[in-house]
């Protein structure tokens, strides 16, 4: 299979700063917690209900995001940046941020800023048998209400995706609100999740900036190694020699 559908851009890679995440949005790392995209589920295929059989996420991933099992990255010559179990396609000016854990300096997930918006992506252990997006979902929305906040399952253009407005108090100490879209795609024993934040998440056709992060979504691929992990685990990321060697 020919995989790819952009050359070579230039990409900025740092670590995250809090001027850039303010700037997106007040509230990105209690977004749904790093940790665990809303608690764990197990292999039995959730209960569907009334919204669950309205919207239903796009299990077949024909556009992405793609396993490494059902692409052959040598068919073209498209450099990509190579976080372990997780392949990135960048784009032109691309700037990713990576967030480590400060603990453990792990890698537990990539932030992609572009004008004003922001996608988070992070990767978690999924069961290797039914499916656990509704699941997430709805623990989604439960917390999401908890919070004081409302969440609603909506269609998107890949199927099912999460919308959330959660009450945050400002900088200033005003009231504000955090506005969000989460994507979820369930492949082989992984679920990958992206969190689109700022303008585009507010939007409710996406805008340019929008359907660019998304297709920067469609076009990650996984690669999850054979290690046994609970659904619902995190599963870290290696920065690549070439960044780490940077850094040092």
């Amino acid at each position: 299979m020919i995989f790819g559908r952009r050359k070579n851009k230039d990409v900025d890679v740092e670590e995250p700063d809090e001027a850039t995440l303010d700037s997106v949005d007040e509230e990105t790392e209690d977004e749904e917690d790093a940790e665990s995209p809303e608690g764990t589920a197990s292999d039995e295929e959730p209960a569907e209900d009334d919204e669950g059989d309205a919207y239903r996420p796009n299990l077949e991933r024909e556009d992405g995001p793609f396993d490494i099992a059902e692409v052959d990255l040598d068919a073209d010559d498209i450099a990509r940046i190579d976080f372990g179990s997780l392949i990135v396609t960048p784009f032109e000016n691309m700037e990713m941020q990576i967030q480590v854990d400060q603990e453990t300096g792990e890698v537990q997930s990539l932030l992609v800023v572009q004008d004003g918006s922001a996608l988070e992506v992070a990767l978690f252990a999924a069961p290797s048998n039914g499916q656990m997006i509704g699941q997430v979902h709805q623990e989604m929305i439960d917390g999401t209400e908890s919070q004081g906040g409302e969440a609603s399952v909506a269609q998107g253009l890949l199927g099912a995706e999460l919308r959330r407005v959660v009450p945050m108090e400002g900088p200033d100490g005003q009231q504000g609100y955090h506005i969000s879209r989460s994507w979820l795609a369930q492949g082989p024993r992984w679920l990958l999740r992206g969190v689109l934040m700022g303008q585009s998440a507010m939007e409710e056709d996406l805008d340019p900036t929008g359907r660019l992060l998304m297709e920067f979504f469609c076009n990650l691929v996984v690669r999850r190694d054979d290690r046994p992990r609970v659904p619902g685990d995190i599963i870290t990321l290696q920065m690549p020699a070439d960044l780490a060697s940077e850094e040092s």
